[in-house]
């Protein structure tokens, strides 16, 4: 599986910002996709995470401000980030996993400045 991350850049605290993910190749149809990050000196962390059925799971530091959503094809997945705070910045990656195997897509920069 090949991930396909898009949508970072600099935005002012209080923005918003849509991450893109496109995910191509073989995927089992009951699976997972989400988000991570990681900011500098620190250590990745999940920030949300979408199954096929559609459960969603979010850190407690986005809850209410970020949004993590999927295509009906669910080869896509997608976090809209508002009231974006300067500690968010961080590189975002996105990561499909399943019961056999686990990808992870190139990170995208998110720099929020206050």
């Amino acid at each position: 599986v090949q991930l396909q991350a898009s949508g970072g850049g600099l935005v002012q605290a209080g923005g918003s910002l849509r991450l893109s993910c496109a995910a191509s190749g073989s995927m089992l149809s009951i699976n997972i996709m989400g988000w991570y990050r990681q900011a500098p000196g620190k250590q990745r962390e999940m920030v949300a995470s979408m199954s096929s059925g559609g459960s969603t799971l979010y850190a407690d530091s986005v809850k209410g401000r970020f949004t993590i959503s999927r295509d009906n094809a669910k080869t896509a997945v997608y976090l809209r980030m508002n009231s974006l705070k300067p500690e968010d910045t961080a590189v975002y990656y996105c990561k499909y996993y399943d019961r056999v195997n686990d990808y992870w897509g190139q990170g995208t920069l998110v720099t929020v400045s206050s």
